[in-house]
Parts: C-alpha cells; structure tokens; sequence
C-alpha cells in the first residue's frame, strides 16, 4: 500500500503541470504574437476602385449553408469612393482564406458603408452606412443598417430617427435564430441593441425589440476623420457586460447588463484611459486571454511617434502591448477581427493609408 501515496502526489503534481501549462496558454497576450510580415495582405479596393477600408467581419463557424459565404472568409466595407470622399463607399469585398478578394455587395451611390459590418449566423450580414454629399461633415446624413443576405443581395434596411443615428459599428450576439446586435451611433454618442429573430430559411430579420443600452459619449465633427464618436463593442454574454471604445473620449467603457437592461445605463464605468497608448481608440475586440484590442485613428491625441497602432490592455486597465499596422503615418488603423481558437487563431487589421487587410495567423 506504500506506492500509492508517491503515485498520488505524482499525479497530482502531472495535473498541477498540465493545469499551469493551460493557464499559460490562457494567458497569452495576442499583440506580442503578430509579425511585422504578415501571413497575408490583401488589397481591399474592388474594380469600382473605392478605398478606404473601414469594417472588418469573419464569416463565423456554423454559418447556413448555401450561397457565397463560408466560415473564415473576410468581408471589408468600405467608407470612401475612388475620388476618396468620405462617406460615398458603396462596396463589402469579400477574402478567402487563400486570399483572393472579389465583391461581395455593390450598392446605390454615396452610400459610405461604416466599421458596423457583422455575419449572423443565418447567412446575413449587417453593415452600417453614414453618407455624405461631398465627403464633408456638413453633408452627412443619419444612414441605416443594411440587412444583405448571403449572395450579396440587399433584402432590407433598418432605420430610426433616435436609435440608429449614424451607425458605425457593431457586435452581435448569436443564438441561431435569436440575435443580439449592439450598434454605437456616431451622431448622437449612443448604443442600442436590437433584438432579432430569425426563423430558419427566412429571407429576413425580424427586429422584435430596440432599447437604448448606453449614452453620454463624446461626438462631434472633425476635419481628419469626417465624425468622431463612440465606435467599437465587446459583449461578453457570461458577464452581460458590454465594452465601449469611445473614440473622443479616448477611453473604454463598460456598461453592465447591457444585454437585458431596458434602461439606458449612461456611459458605464472608466476601465480604460491612456493618454500614452490611446489616440482615438475605434474597433475593439477580445482576445481569447480576456484581455481587450483597440484600433487607434490617430484622430484624438495623436503621437507621430505612435502612428496607426492597434493596443492590448487588461480588463483591470493594465497596459500590454501595441503594434502598428502602418508605422509610415498616421491614420492607418481602422475594422480589427478576430477569428478561430486558443489553437489556431486568425488576426485581420485594415491598413486605410494602403487599402490592404493584413491578416496573420497565430498559433
């Protein structure tokens, strides 16, 4: 009966190793991990010649069957048309995983589709639109969301004169035929979330509810970045907690109960603010580690010295990491995604001054 202990505390010990190595593994930043070389890099400008890439969406896991869109594809909208106006890009491209790109959706003239670009799991994708005339803040308009299914045809666009007031980004939630969208509105410093459904093989979304989650952030025009206000979102469903980069107060926000609440919650609390790091923080998403990734525009508190970065933070607001996407300028980075596993993960970042996505895949 004596070789039982040894064995025990020697298994112990294994289980304590393999349980040490996996926290390890669980805490990888993402940043330090990207290149300088990128595993890709793709041109975003479709034949009609419009630039300035700003959203950025994987196609996810589980997407329906059927049509032009397979899991792991790339969709980039783009804000500006070939004269480079702001606000009077009309086209998504779609990427391969083998880095081909062709156009996904075309639409009408002047549209100016925004960073509000996600796939719900159904098949359709939801891009965001703030319009101009003349690529100027004196002519922008309200714009929509484009509801576009999964041949690239547009079968819908949802509206509001108080809850969709410039929509320039989104997170979803996807429960199949049930959704969550949460949508920052640049014009009016808000976010709401729309409740959706979608029954299996409709050939549209039914929105059943739209609340005003989050209010009270920074938003006006600016000659460099056309509007500022708040932009990227994280939902994190198990916590029922939305995170917020709101690009004019150059800070990140949390906002709780975002995702059952039907009031408006104000700004949240402050988890993030960083005036060495942050110059206009825009896309956000989160790494598998928990940790939290923003864009900078460099449109707010820029730093020659810190040109077109993408930073990693702690939720606790700790500093990890930055890496720039284009350390010639300013102005660089925009849409940021993620998609994969703590295994295999693939990393997309649009450079605007080249009009590429650079993609890199971290193992």
């Amino acid at each position: 009966m004596k070789w039982k202990l040894p064995l025990l505390a020697v298994c112990i010990s294994f289980l304590l190793i393999v349980s040490a190595f996996a926290e390890n593994e669980k805490n990888e930043a993402l940043i330090p991990e990207l290149t300088i070389i990128p595993t890709q890099s793709v041109s975003t400008v479709p034949p009609n010649g419009d630039v300035n890439p700003y959203g950025v969406a994987f196609v996810p896991k589980g997407i329906a069957r059927g049509g032009s869109l397979h899991a792991g594809n790339i969709l980039v909208s783009n804000f500006n048309n070939s004269s480079n106006l702001q606000g009077t890009g009309t086209t998504i491209v779609r990427i391969t995983q083998q880095g081909n790109q062709s156009v996904f959706f075309q639409g009408p003239q002047g549209l100016g589709l925004t960073t509000a670009l996600g796939v719900l799991q159904r098949g359709f994708v939801l891009v965001g639109n703030v319009p101009t005339t003349d690529g100027t803040c004196a002519t922008v308009q309200q714009g929509s969301l484009l509801v576009i299914d999964r041949n690239g045809n547009q079968v819908d666009s949802l509206s509001d004169s108080k809850l969709l007031d410039g929509p320039w980004f989104l997170t979803i939630h996807d429960k199949g035929e049930h959704a969550q969208i949460f949508v920052s509105n640049v014009l009016s410093g808000t976010v709401t979330r729309l409740d959706v459904r979608i029954a299996p093989h409709a050939s549209d979304i039914i929105v059943e509810s739209a609340t005003q989650v989050a209010s009270g952030y920074l938003h006006r025009c600016d000659p460099a970045a056309l509007v500022v206000g708040p932009t990227g979102l994280v939902y994190d469903a198990k916590k029922d907690v939305l995170y917020v980069a709101s690009t004019g107060d150059n800070a990140v926000f949390a906002v709780h109960h975002a995702g059952t609440t039907n009031h408006d919650q104000g700004m949240g609390h402050l988890i993030y603010s960083d005036n060495v790091h942050l110059h206009g923080p825009l896309a956000l998403v989160q790494a598998p580690n928990g940790d939290l990734v923003t864009s900078n525009g460099d449109a707010v508190n820029p730093d020659p010295n810190q040109p077109s970065e993408i930073v990693e933070f702690t939720l606790s607001g700790k500093f990890v990491a930055q890496f720039s996407v284009d350390s010639a300028g300013e102005g660089g980075a925009f849409g940021i995604a993620l998609f994969g596993s703590g295994d295999h993960l693939r990393f997309a970042a649009v450079d605007d001054i080249l009009n590429v996505l650079d993609v890199w895949d971290v193992e």
